[in-house]
């Protein structure tokens, strides 16, 4: 007995195939993020091509000026795409950065990668209150144990409020500054900082170096890279 295709049948499945590809939907990288044995957080697709690395600060303008400017690109396309990792390497640098690294990683490696945007966001307000806090409660501030004296100057700043938006609750909050352990761990992250490094922001592509450059400069060695 012959076999006699369904030529409607076919033809059906033909025009169907490519709405089943089309209803696949590409896997937004933007919101992953993964902490590396040493603490560092890398935001994106852990197996991509194009490796970027910021040491950055959250008291340092230039990096919350790279952070809001490269958004929309880094962020929202070559992250997103998996072309692109993007490792976040903290170098605390004062009391309030401290305070601000503890509450953008308290989010967890689920929510670090918009805390710690949210963060560099708003740090023109939060920086500004708790430079003022900190002068005026200088004394208040060195009296109480470090725990309480970072938690009491991010709550001034406002820097818990804005994790508080984003869904951290006080109980939460409040063990992430009792870990003693994950805040040394941080530290010691903060230690370990390279021979060449030129202060924050300092990038290194795919492991290199790249000297003093802003979003400008590196968006095209981003994509010459592979990044898209």
């Amino acid at each position: 007995m012959r076999f006699v295709p369904n030529m409607a049948a076919l033809t059906g499945l033909l025009f169907l195939a490519p709405m089943l590809t089309a209803a696949t939907p590409t896997r937004d990288w933007s919101a992953t993020a993964t902490m590396k044995p040493d603490g560092a957080y890398v935001i994106g697709n852990p197996a991509a091509h194009v490796k970027l690395m910021e040491w950055a600060s959250y008291t340092c303008s230039h990096c919350a000026h790279f952070s809001n400017e490269s958004a929309p690109v880094l962020k929202g396309q070559m992250i997103r795409s998996g072309s692109t990792s993007f490792e976040v390497r903290h170098l605390v640098r004062d009391p309030l950065d401290l305070g601000a690294a503890i509450l953008a990683r308290c989010a967890g490696p689920r929510g670090f990668a918009g805390a710690h945007a949210a963060v560099m966001a708003g740090q023109d307000a939060w920086l500004k209150k708790g430079a003022e806090y900190a002068q005026a409660n200088a004394d208040k501030l060195q009296a109480m144990p470090q725990p309480v004296a970072i938690r009491q100057l991010a709550d001034a700043a406002g820097l818990t409020a804005i994790v508080k938006a984003r869904g951290l609750s006080d109980p939460a909050i409040a063990a992430c500054f009792a870990d003693k352990a994950a805040t040394d761990k941080l530290l010691a992250l903060s230690a370990t900082v390279p021979a060449d490094l030129q202060g924050t922001p300092t990038f290194y592509l795919n492991g290199k170096l790249v000297p003093n450059v802003g979003w400008t400069q590196l968006e095209p060695q981003l994509r010459a890279a592979g990044a898209r």
